[in-house]
């Protein structure tokens, strides 16, 4: 079967490939999803009771506001599908959406001296108007077929996320696995797919163990506590691997939390890449101590908020850290209720634990008995891109740092023809990924010309190490803490104006979002 041709593929049709195919209409992308809908992790990674962790108008398109935009509820993953459906309606995107196209395969066809790394370096260009050749052929799977059609791309964009589809599973000694477990075992991944009445029914009258402590572990306690309420109702016990700062709302004594991280002269504090030596040793000598005590400040209203002391969740590291790594989870409103009324548990595990006949034990020779253990253990995002990319290029994504090598979170300088939009993380990942993709679409239509291959490698390397300063937890390629700073740095390579705002106080005082970033100057 000849394979289809087009000049652009986007693989992928959750929150950023939805950004991306938006700002590339004007090419005619054929989008590639797998499932049957759009909405990505939304769709397919979330419990009944999944909410945003953010304000709405912290999440939406700069150009499609949510309608109760104000509305101080966190919104479900329903009203957040709901939102992109409309977003994608109202531009017409889903007309490019081909579902339940499964890609399993992408093989590099453009020019074979571009994979010579020393020989010839690789230059991005815009699209030819008419089409050129062709650079990187995908194979699809449809749902219903076991028929491979191949797709033939000049430039292909990827969109499939660092969640979803390949979970991330503990490793366990021989004979210590769940295979012992007479039990039963799942990761989350397993447990979204189970509609209200499953979940209830695998949850209900059972001693589950979350192993985990991240949002989806917290959300998955609190539903398996509701699940359990009454005298009959048995203990949900979470398993606590590293401990990271949870949080009530945004307030902190008092003051809205963005004075502290989302504003311009709040993120004056912190290091960012490309800064001066005067700079840096300004950072290190004198807003080092200042930076200190804003993380404090937060850590007392959250000690004084929440009970971590009481239960042993107290992290030893400072808040800060947590942030710089887009690891700050909001925590339920009633979790700790539950807690109290000993329906959730919590169990310590800096160390190594693995599976016995009626549950896990620990190397500390204590014991915990299950019927149910759900891994809220996250997923292999680097892995997922691995599986799909060929060498030598799958080697590029392995780097000493952990983290993939993205120049303005975007494209790897040495694969060709292909850019990576939803892989950088940062306060609002809908924000980030929309921006990026306003970038790429520029790019593509030669509205300006990229650094050379040597400068962008050297950006990304910045970026790491201002990264490593800050956090010990670097490797997930978060920007929050000089988010500001790296828009500005995409929006003078654009040749836009950096500064967004309309005053001098608001350009330091107030917080930036995707409104800010509406009007193309």
């Amino acid at each position: 079967m000849a394979p289809i041709v087009s000049k652009l593929g986007i693989i992928g049709a959750g929150v950023s490939g939805l950004a991306a195919a938006k700002q590339l209409a004007h090419h005619n992308p054929i989008v590639l999803e797998a499932s049957d809908s759009i909405g990505g992790v939304w769709r397919h990674c979330s419990y009944s009771s999944t909410k945003l962790q953010s304000h709405r108008r912290d999440y939406e398109f700069s150009d499609f506001p949510w309608p109760d935009r104000d509305n101080a509820d966190f919104p479900s993953h329903l009203e957040i599908l709901d939102y992109l459906n409309s977003y994608a309606q109202h531009f017409d995107v889903l007309k490019f959406v081909r579902f339940n196209s499964k890609v399993v395969e992408v093989r590099f066809v453009g020019d074979q001296e571009t994979v010579d790394f020393a020989a010839k370096p690789v230059e991005y260009g815009g699209l030819s108007p008419d089409g050129g050749q062709p650079v990187w052929e995908v194979s699809v799977q449809s749902n219903d077929s076991e028929a491979i059609q191949w797709y033939a791309f000049e430039f292909i964009v990827v969109c499939i996320g660092k969640y979803g589809d390949i979970p991330k599973l503990p490793e366990f000694p021989q004979n210590k696995g769940p295979e012992v477990f007479q039990g039963q075992t799942l990761h989350a991944l397993d447990y979204c797919k189970l509609d209200k009445d499953a979940a209830s029914d695998l949850l209900k009258d059972k001693k589950v163990v979350v192993v985990g402590y991240k949002k989806s572990a917290i959300d998955l306690a609190l539903e398996c506590a509701e699940a359990n309420q009454g005298p009959e109702g048995k203990p949900c016990t979470m398993v606590v691997r590293t401990l990271h700062w949870t949080f009530p709302h945004y307030w902190v004594w008092g003051l809205p939390f963005f004075l502290f991280y989302s504003t311009r002269s709040s993120q004056f504090l912190h290091q960012r890449p490309n800064q001066s030596f005067l700079r840096a040793l300004l950072c290190s000598l004198v807003m080092s101590p200042m930076r200190h005590a804003v993380s404090k400040f937060i850590e007392s209203y959250i000690l004084w908020k929440l009970p971590l002391e009481k239960y042993g969740l107290k992290p030893d590291h400072p808040f800060e850290e947590d942030y710089a790594s887009c690891q700050m989870a909001i925590m339920p409103e009633n979790f700790f209720s539950e807690a109290d009324k000993g329906k959730i548990l919590f169990k310590r595990a800096e160390s190594k634990w693995w599976f016995c006949k009626d549950g896990i034990e620990f190397d500390d020779n204590t014991k915990i008995k299950a019927d149910v253990v759900v891994f809220a253990t996250g997923y292999d995002g680097k892995k997922k891109v691995k599986s799909i990319l060929p060498e030598p290029f799958r080697s590029l994504l392995e780097y000493p740092s952990g983290i993939i090598p993205l120049y303005r979170g975007t494209i790897h300088p040495l694969i060709p023809n292909m850019a990576f939009v939803g892989y950088l993380e940062s306060v609002s990942n809908l924000h980030s990924s929309e921006l990026r993709s306003i970038w790429l679409a520029r790019l593509l239509d030669n509205k300006f010309k990229l650094p050379s291959v040597e400068q962008m490698l050297e950006q990304t390397r910045k970026e790491v190490e201002v990264s490593k300063k800050t956090t010990r937890f670097y490797k997930r390629h978060c920007i929050s803490t000089f988010s500001i700073n790296h828009s500005d740095e995409i929006c003078e390579e654009m040749g836009w104006t950096s500064w967004r705002k309309n005053t001098w106080l608001a350009e330091a005082f107030s917080p930036y979002g995707s409104q800010d970033y509406l009007k193309k100057q």
